[in-house]
């Protein structure tokens, strides 16, 4: 392990607990995020819920939340936010009466170009800051932590 590793690894908070450093790390990236999205007037937040619908629209408002891991239960204001924007739709389910579908309004597919051009300059931007074989332990490792219960 060379030098500038282990000089980042002690630098690491609480004796390097997990929690804490990761909460640290997204706050960090988040950040980073904020600011690269802020000419197309989104929160971070927003610009997650704008690409799954770019993945896959009209998804149930209680999918779309557990998609970009936030709890439904406190996702309405997002999406609030965005039909407010003119970004989304909101059309009841043609199968069940009491759940509401999100879709993308034409003002956000002529979007999607610049939501995604961020998207990739981002991701490249960070994977460069890593080898191919450490990112693609990165990769793995943030596919575990998503994945955990430890109930």
């Amino acid at each position: 392990m060379n030098s500038s590793v282990k000089d980042r690894i002690s630098s690491l908070r609480f004796g390097g607990s997990v929690w804490c450093n990761l909460d640290v790390a997204l706050r960090n990236v988040d950040q980073v995020f904020s600011r690269a999205i802020q000419p197309l007037n989104l929160s971070v937040i927003e610009w997650y819920i704008l690409r799954a619908l770019f993945e896959q629209d009209g998804q149930h408002a209680s999918e779309l939340a557990r998609s970009v891991g936030r709890a439904a239960t406190s996702f309405t204001p997002n999406l609030d936010k965005l039909q407010k924007k003119d970004l989304i739709e909101r059309q009841p389910d043609p199968s069940d009466r009491r759940a509401v579908r999100i879709h993308l309004t034409e003002k956000a597919r002529e979007c999607r170009s610049d939501i995604m051009e961020v998207a990739d300059d981002l991701d490249e931007q960070i994977s460069g800051l890593f080898s191919k074989e450490d990112y693609d332990k990165f990769q793995t490792v943030l596919a575990t932590l998503q994945s955990i219960n430890l109930d």
